[in-house]
């Protein structure tokens, strides 16, 4: 299995004020839209084949996502995409962040789509409980609804409740 050595924020930092690094963020477009780094290149994992890294050209790549975690799990896939030398973030965003390095803030974007779908799934599950122990039995139906939809979700990568959260209203594009 490949591995990226980890970089530290500040390294990181003296790399790209050097213009000898790129920073690529390996996140989803609605995660990015709240906060990244400012001059980061998006490079999403789930388009990460399809993404366009020619600006890393004779550049060292420094990968991240938000805590790290998704970057050291799929180093094969980001090392194959780069043709020379590469790291990850050390930590990600929030290792960035806790150095007190700058992002770059849109309060205004909505929360990233997955947080959205835990606190639904999390809301109904209480809900749930609170109505079968409190009101009447058959409100345990609606926790086990929603857990089954959450395996469901997980086994074959399909949530409806994603999906349904992704057209509300304050997840749409501004025309």
């Amino acid at each position: 299995m490949t591995t990226l050595a980890p970089l530290p924020p500040a390294a990181a930092l003296d790399l790209v004020r050097e213009g000898r690094a790129v920073i690529v963020d390996v996140r989803e477009p609605d995660e990015i839209a709240r906060e990244a780094i400012p001059g980061a290149l998006a490079a999403p994992l789930s388009a990460l084949e399809t993404a366009d890294l020619a600006a890393t050209a004779g550049r060292t790549v420094i990968f991240t996502c938000r805590s790290g975690a998704r970057t050291q799990a799929h180093c094969a896939r980001l090392a194959a995409r780069v043709s020379g030398p590469a790291h990850v973030l050390e930590g990600g965003l929030m290792a960035w962040k806790a150095a007190g390095l700058p992002t770059r803030v849109n309060a205004k974007a909505p929360i990233e789509l997955m947080r959205q779908v835990q606190i639904a799934a999390g809301g109904l599950v209480l809900i749930g409980a609170a109505l079968g122990l409190l009101v009447h039995p058959a409100g345990w139906a609606l926790s086990v609804f929603v857990g089954a939809g959450l395996l469901t979700a997980g086994i074959t990568g399909f949530c409806g409740m994603a999906r349904l959260l992704a057209v509300m209203p304050w997840n749409r594009q501004a025309a």
